[in-house]
């Protein structure tokens, strides 16, 4: 998610950066949000994830240009031909930050527990059936079906490795302990404000550790954030097109690449909150009605592209024909309305996050003009998600990075996730769903019928897809995008000098 979001921490010290410098090397960066639970399995994705990846390591390390290389896990490969087992070979080195050893047992226990935590990813595992510990190097991973985005989900959420005696403990809440790169600083880091790090003693891979001092500053407000990154107060963070000009100004250096698309999710697809939304005419409605070139104009300053599709151009899924297949047209979201028995309009509840007011308000006059009348109520950044999952709304705005086929469909459109609240779905539906899961290398082209299925039953309303606006002191620093992701890894800082 890349424009809104959404005390009793232990002691820790740590040792300078590999390569031998007494120089102080800190950086701080603004986040837009701060972690709800320090423990691996409630972790999320985009922005969310980063927080995570100072303290803890993945088994699988997902690189800036998005292959996936060697991390916890040094080789891996699936050993039956349908691709449901798969053998992970892993360090022997590893320790997590209380002192305990980092093995397969380990491992298992981690997967275990994300499986069993239900945390706001937990859809990555949901094929998963087991883990065997074959030995202390060796874990096999038994899968209900084959699934095409399962490693790529080892190096996100699903792949954190956090010690098995602290991540079902008591304290693992306020305090992480992983085998990551740093550790937290107690008397430095402050609950709703910052969050300091430092780098761990005897950890397996000291080149990843290359800053003297790691600060996270909790910034949810885009003004917030501007000021701070133009005075020096951080080093870096997620701007917007309508911040950029002033960042440019300062002398920052722009980072600009695309990442989510944001829209409407039209959850309510059976009706259950919002009775029109069940008629698909309703929101093919929606869809027509929205001015989506005005909107990236005065909303996102021109920085996008708009789409009518929720799978991007390197998902694998794309569809050049579904870019435009809402154009803009009210009198057709008239006429379907009218159809549908809505002639005289509805009312439609949409969440407010903050710092989306002018978005939202445009969309509110565009669906006005058509007849749905809008209402829009206030919810506060650290609750949204948890709002959305709750089935509250019958819709909602929200940013969402286009991945890869599978990890789009296991995102947005499969009963089990977060962003399908009322658990939607068709005997039509599923059959699609079954076939790009069985898809194998041909994941990309099954994954097709699957885009234009939800693009043509309107179970979406995109806007565009948004390019991420990231800066950074390059006199400090020197920052590499990874693709597909909301803001750069930690490993993807590093020293101007």
């Amino acid at each position: 998610m890349s424009a809104a979001a959404v005390a009793g921490l232990s002691a820790c010290s740590g040792d300078a950066p590999a390569g031998g410098s007494s120089a102080s090397k800190e950086v701080v960066l603004g986040i837009l949000q701060e972690p709800k639970s320090w423990n691996p399995a409630i972790a999320h994705v985009g922005h969310l994830l980063q927080p995570y990846q100072f303290v803890y390591d993945s088994l699988l390390l997902r690189k800036s240009d998005g292959t996936l290389a060697p991390m916890l896990a040094t080789s891996w490969k699936y050993t039956d031909d349908a691709q449901t087992v798969l053998e992970l070979t892993l360090r022997t080195d590893v320790t997590f930050s209380d002192g305990a050893a980092f093995d397969a047992t380990a491992a298992k226990a981690n997967l275990d527990h994300f499986k069993v935590a239900n945390g706001p990813q937990a859809a990555m595992l949901q094929n998963f059936e087991s883990a065997t510990a074959v030995d202390a190097k060796t874990l096999r991973i038994k899968l209900k079906i084959a699934d095409p985005a399962f490693e790529y989900y080892l190096s996100q959420a699903a792949g954190l490795m956090g010690s098995p005696a602290a991540i079902t403990g008591k304290d693992i809440d306020l305090m992480p302990v992983g085998s990551g790169p740093y550790i937290m600083v107690k008397d430095q880091s402050v609950k709703g404000s910052q969050y300091v790090f430092t780098p761990r003693k005897g950890y397996w891979n000291p080149s990843l550790q290359k800053f003297t001092m790691v600060t996270l500053k909790l910034l949810a407000d885009l003004t917030a954030r501007v000021n701070a990154v133009t005075t020096g107060q951080v080093d870096a963070t997620l701007l917007d097109a309508t911040t950029a000009q002033q960042a440019n100004a300062a002398g920052l250096k722009e980072l600009s690449w695309p990442v989510d698309w944001q829209g409407l999710l039209l959850f309510d697809r059976d009706g259950k909150v919002a009775p029109p939304l069940k008629d698909v005419r309703v929101r093919q409605a929606i869809n027509y009605a929205l001015n989506r070139d005005a909107l990236l104009k005065n909303v996102a300053m021109g920085a996008g592209t708009v789409t009518s599709q929720v799978f991007g151009p390197e998902s694998g899924s794309f569809l050049p024909e579904l870019e435009s297949r809402y154009a803009y047209d009210p009198a057709k979201a008239k006429q379907l309305l009218s159809d549908a028995g809505y002639a005289s309009g509805f009312d439609l509840t949409l969440p407010l996050p903050p710092g989306i007011e002018t978005l939202l308000n445009y969309v509110k006059q565009q669906l006005g003009d058509v007849g749905i009348r809008v209402n829009l109520v206030a919810v506060p950044i650290a609750d949204y998600q948890s709002t959305l999952g709750k089935g509250t709304y019958a819709a909602a705005w929200f940013s969402l990075f286009q991945g890869p086929t599978w990890v789009a469909c296991n995102q947005l459109i499969v009963p089990s996730t977060l962003y399908n609240p009322f658990k939607s779905t068709t005997p039509e539906l599923k059959a699609l769903l079954d076939a790009t899961q069985a898809a194998g290398a041909q994941v990309g082209e099954k994954g097709k019928a699957v885009n234009t299925y939800v693009t043509e039953n309107a179970w979406f309303a995109p806007f565009y897809r948004v390019n991420q606006i990231y800066f950074y002191d390059s006199k400090k620093l020197k920052v590499t995008p990874q693709v597909q992701m909301a803001v750069p890894t930690p490993y993807d800082y590093e020293p101007a000098s």
